[in-house]
């Protein structure tokens, strides 16, 4: 018999009320008594490191007897307890309702009382779970890391991994972590936004809208940049659906999040160093090889190492309509960081050329924003125009002004459409029309 199927033996021998969970802690009064009973519990089964013992079905029912023994304890107490046990038996502790959640976006945890969600774009604190301590967090990290073959203990603190379902998740222990064990978990999208999705939440127009499709369209080469959580993965998204279906599409990224539906798309993802410490394959070493495979177009996830030379190599070298995003909070910096990497990539170029690289590559940067109400707006469209004497010219096309904020917590403002890029002329030189009527 297997811990699923004693549990549930256990539980409706003892009278177990599936219907109350352990996000129903307020609603006891005995709240002491419920967290002494569980912390008893739950160090017993850290303590005894129950993973590795074959009559695991014993030991649980075993030690929740001993626990509740003595104790006057209802059904829906009782109740609590066993979910709670079953989460740790079966499911990854008090963060077990967390992961199952698709309204929740990010799992953060700093401390064994400190753990906060992202939900519909705003960080707050969850006071209804939490862990008995900093051995318990540790257990919880190690039960999922464990089945993709990763660990971490005092000699390997750190880990960074893909979990099976897609989240991405990493995790710092002490000595690196000096308040504890800290674990940061992406969950996974099955389903980007679409397009439509972006102008039902009022991330852009609909002039914006079609711009973008006609840019992509046209195979410009375009930057998405953003700060952290912005969505600039969830645009790359949006803007890849706009490429032709007989395209070959080759997607570079970290973890794989991007979801095409054309036919011909490769989804290429790095590795990490194994316990050696080799066998490690960088976005880099993905981006050469790609320009071996014969692209139609190549979609990197995320720019920000010595793959930028690269990227521009490609961009210059016929592989037009490439996209990409970077961490950035304006279309300029994208550029300056742009050329920051390439230097730090250890090429005697001089500054001037690869800001010339830039200026041949790059023809549109748009940045993505999540505004202090949560919400993500586009707030910058911009076409790389050439020099202002030495340094790279930015136009924009269209823009986000905020004007303030409503009593409701909301920003409020307004998107501009700027004068007709300079653009457009490419863009109709590729057959698509009707694109400077946006700006008329």
């Amino acid at each position: 018999m297997d811990s699923k199927n004693f549990v549930d033996e256990f539980n409706i021998a003892s009278n177990y009320d599936e219907n109350i969970n352990v996000t129903d802690y307020e609603r006891f009064e005995n709240k002491e008594l419920l967290d002494l009973l569980r912390s008893k519990i739950i160090q017993n089964l850290i303590d005894d490191n129950i993973n590795n013992q074959n009559d695991i079905e014993s030991f649980i029912k075993e030690e929740i007897e001993n626990s509740l023994k003595g104790y006057d304890l209802n059904i829906e107490e009782r109740s609590y307890i066993y979910n709670l046990i079953e989460n740790e038996v079966n499911g990854y502790g008090p963060i077990t309702e967390l992961l199952k959640d698709k309204s929740i976006t990010e799992i953060m945890v700093n401390g064994k009382d400190e753990i906060y969600i992202e939900l519909d774009g705003k960080v707050v604190k969850d006071d209804s779970i939490s862990f008995i301590n900093d051995s318990h967090i540790i257990r919880t990290i190690q039960r999922l890391i464990q089945p993709i073959g990763r660990t971490i203990d005092t000699s390997s603190p750190m880990v960074d991994a893909r979990l099976a379902d897609g989240s991405r998740l990493n995790a710092v222990i002490p000595p690196l972590s000096l308040k504890g064990p800290v674990l940061t978990i992406r969950k996974f999208k099955p389903d980007l936004a679409n397009i439509d999705d972006f102008l039902r939440s009022g991330a852009l127009t609909n002039d914006m809208a079609l711009f973008l499709q006609a840019c992509v369209n046209a195979r410009l080469n375009i930057i998405v940049c953003g700060g952290t959580g912005g969505g600039k993965t969830t645009l790359l998204n949006v803007l890849s659906s706009f490429i032709n279906d007989d395209e070959r599409i080759i997607t570079i990224e970290d973890a794989a999040e991007l979801k095409l539906h054309q036919n011909h798309v490769i989804s290429l993802e790095t590795r990490m160093t194994n316990y050696e410490g080799e066998g490690e394959v960088t976005i880099r070493d993905l981006v050469i090889n790609s320009l071996r495979m014969r692209p139609d177009r190549i979609i990197v996830g995320e720019v920000r190492g010595k793959e930028a030379f690269d990227m521009l190599q490609a961009m210059n070298t016929g592989h037009s309509g490439s996209l990409t995003t970077m961490h950035a909070n304006s279309p300029s910096d994208a550029l300056n960081r742009l050329e920051t990497l390439v230097l730090m990539a250890g090429m005697e170029i001089p500054v001037q050329a690869i800001r010339e690289y830039i200026v041949n590559a790059i023809n549109i940067v748009v940045n993505i924003s999540r505004l202090t109400d949560g919400k993500r707006k586009i707030t910058s469209i911009c076409e790389v125009t050439g020099f202002d004497g030495d340094d790279i010219k930015l136009n924009e096309i269209f823009s986000f002004d905020q004007t303030g904020i409503t009593n409701e917590g909301e920003v409020s403002g307004s998107f501009k459409t700027h004068k007709m890029p300079n653009i457009v002329s490419k863009i109709e030189s590729k057959g698509i029309k009707n694109i400077k009527e946006l700006f008329e």
